[in-house]
């Protein structure tokens, strides 16, 4: 293998590539990037048996290409050693002993290559029918649900976020039986089979890091075991969490008692601030009471001190809430809403708390009370 390359290019690809690799991984030739130069340009390929990456540097971004072949290498060293590179044209070739030769006018690197047959076969094929959205909604179901998976490992299938097909209609599901956050979309074609699939949150978390244009398209290809996203030059795959996730649907309730509605920026405000004198140990619990056409929201450390806020609120009826609740969960529910105004909804100071804008059913965020006595 034998090749020229600008260093921007060529470390482009490797910011992609590196997150294929776990720093927790025993497994040397899974801390490997594989290089593979083609006719038609260069791949990189890494994998760690969880996630795999394989993007792809068209020939005509590549100098010159003198000599096809296939290289593993370490994928930290390669990927310090070209960052730390000026932005200039690298020389890239295999040595005769099995040794990979880095260098430029003034630099040079010889890193010892790993056997290309102990690199694990990847399968990276096709769904017939892959699922097609842009970028931007799959981030931004990301950035409304990721926050409310479980990151105990005790109950693995809490640690992915869900994802229910129906003809057209996507549900998105996290929970970590705390809280629930709930994102549906309209998909432009049915799906012949549903589908109900749990993904890690971590690996969708390093897929939304590779976005550049979130208007560009993304294909999912969803499998048994895996999925497989595609997009620019980039496919990544993904293990997929085995187990039945959690029936959700019973947990949002179709009637509530009270209705409140109010500014968001007015009850995140006070919210964030009653926040202070909260304890982590006690789950950062806050007050929330209503009287007419305001609610106070308080709470209190007893060797700190106390802290009360109030906020004007508009009420369907008359009927009054006194609930305690996570500040912390709130105040992240709330972060999701694109909206000015927010509705909080309740049935009674047991029974979960839904937060969601108004007229608009798409995001709904779930989040169950604190008793306090």
């Amino acid at each position: 293998m034998k090749l020229k390359i600008k260093q921007n290019i060529l470390m482009e690809h490797l910011n992609y590539a590196i997150k294929g690799i776990s720093s927790k991984n025993l497994i040397p030739i899974l801390n490997c990037i594989k290089f593979e130069l083609t006719e038609h340009g260069l791949y990189l390929i890494s994998t760690d048996n969880d996630i795999a990456i394989k993007t792809f540097i068209d020939k005509k971004e590549i100098d010159t290409i003198d000599i096809l072949g296939e290289v593993v290498i370490s994928g930290k060293y390669i990927y310090d050693i070209v960052r730390k590179l000026p932005n200039t044209i690298i020389n890239i070739e295999e040595a005769v002993d099995s040794r990979l030769y880095i260098y430029t006018e003034n630099s040079s690197f010889y890193l010892n290559c790993n056997l290309v047959s102990d690199f694990p076969q990847i399968d990276l094929e096709d769904h017939k029918n892959p699922i097609i959205l842009t970028q931007k909604v799959l981030k931004t179901i990301y950035l409304q649900t990721a926050f409310a998976t479980s990151t105990q490992e005790t109950r693995p299938i809490l640690t992915g976020i869900n994802f229910k097909i129906n003809g057209n209609i996507m549900e998105c599901t996290a929970t970590d039986s705390y809280r629930l956050a709930k994102k549906t979309i309209k998909i432009e074609e049915n799906v012949i089979e549903d589908i109900n699939v749990t993904i890690p949150t971590k690996n969708i978390g390093e897929l939304v890091k590779m976005f550049i244009n979130e208007e560009d398209q993304i294909e999912l290809h969803i499998f048994n075991n895996k999925i497989i996203f595609k997009f620019n030059n980039i496919i990544m795959l993904s293990s997929l969490i085995n187990g039945t996730y959690p029936d959700t649907s019973k947990l949002i309730p179709s009637e509530f008692l009270i209705h409140i509605q109010t500014k968001l920026n007015d009850i995140y405000s006070a919210i964030d601030r009653a926040s202070l004198l909260t304890n982590e140990s006690e789950k950062n619990t806050i007050r929330f009471q209503s009287k007419d056409n305001e609610v106070v929201i308080s709470s209190n450390i007893p060797e700190i001190g106390n802290v009360e806020e109030k906020v004007c609120i508009t009420k369907e009826n008359g009927e009054d809430i006194n609930i305690s609740f996570s500040s912390k969960y709130m105040m992240e529910a709330l972060k999701t809403l694109e909206t000015e105004e927010v509705t909080l909804l309740f049935n009674s100071e047991i029974k979960p708390i839904i937060v969601k804008s108004p007229n608009n059913d798409q995001l709904i965020q779930l989040i169950l009370p604190i008793k306090t006595y």
